[in-house]
């Protein structure tokens, strides 16, 4: 591997009231935590220290907005990037039910505070990306050239699935919007031949392995990555509820190549996100 040239695509720095969210209570019984309890959101050192361990340069790191109101404000992740600028990359995401408001938000964190993309978890919202409240935000999108950042695949909250589908709603989304760079995280089990199907057929539609260890991506992935894939497909591990080092403890064993490996690990997001390291 190629170390310090690693970047997670997927990341999030909690909250007190997001790592309190009754949406977390699966994964934390999942990691033999107790349901139920309050529990305090970590020092950002810690997730740095996460980071530092698994070699990971850069970490693109997301805010939460669902119905209720922010779970992790923009504001606090810009706090975040302005303690660690040379760590963190900002993802936005807005009240997608309140469209002009969210699109002008997008705008304002992306201008004034260099966030590279906008993430919208379809579950929180039980809406298909297909939605109109989407679309005013892929064609925002667009215009500041920055990807939106979808979820694919079953929840492992106790939350609908239905919405992670890639078809019908990637493939509607790439047809609609062309220009719009879509990536989709969480791997898109189990549905995942269809994700790649999906990427594929549609230039700027890429996958991250975000929620997956090395151990646990599925084979089509891996043969895709090494295949015409290998320039589709990113690293990203969803912490804290999973670790950087975590997820990468096996990654030797699927065998990538150099070049591969660092598209996978670095040069791919790169691109998407028009990143330096």
């Amino acid at each position: 591997m190629n170390k310090n040239k690693v970047i997670d695509v997927w990341i999030q720095h909690p909250t007190k009231r997001f790592i309190n969210h009754p949406m977390l209570s699966t994964l934390r019984r999942w990691n033999n935590e107790e349901v139920g309890k309050e529990v305090s959101p970590p020092d950002l050192e810690i997730t740095i220290a996460a980071m530092n361990q698994a070699h990971i340069k850069k970490g693109l790191i997301c805010s939460w907005q669902n119905q209720e109101g922010e779970l992790i404000s923009n504001t606090v992740v810009a706090g975040f990037i302005n303690e660690y600028p040379d760590r963190f990359v900002g993802i936005a995401s807005v009240p997608l039910h309140r469209p002009v408001l969210a699109v002008k938000e997008l705008r304002s964190f992306v201008r004034n505070y260099g966030f590279k993309g906008l993430r919208i978890v379809q579950w929180h919202w039980n809406l298909p990306p297909t939605h109109a409240y989407y679309y005013p935000l892929y064609a925002e999108c667009v215009d500041l050239d920055i990807p939106v950042c979808l979820q694919v695949g079953h929840t492992g909250p106790l939350r609908s699935s239905e919405v992670g589908r890639p078809i019908p709603y990637i493939d509607q989304i790439a047809l609609d919007f062309p220009d719009l760079k879509i990536v989709c995280g969480h791997i898109g089990y189990p549905w995942t031949t269809e994700m790649i199907a999906v990427a594929t057929k549609h230039i700027n539609v890429y996958i991250d392995t975000s929620a997956y260890t090395a151990k646990r991506y599925p084979n089509e992935v891996i043969a895709y990555m090494k295949s015409h894939g290998q320039n589709k497909v990113m690293f990203g591990t969803n912490y804290p509820m999973i670790t950087p080092e975590k997820c990468l403890e096996n990654l030797k064993d699927l065998h990538l190549d150099s070049e591969i490996e660092n598209k996978f690990l670095h040069l791919n997001a790169m691109k998407v996100f028009k990143l330096k390291i």
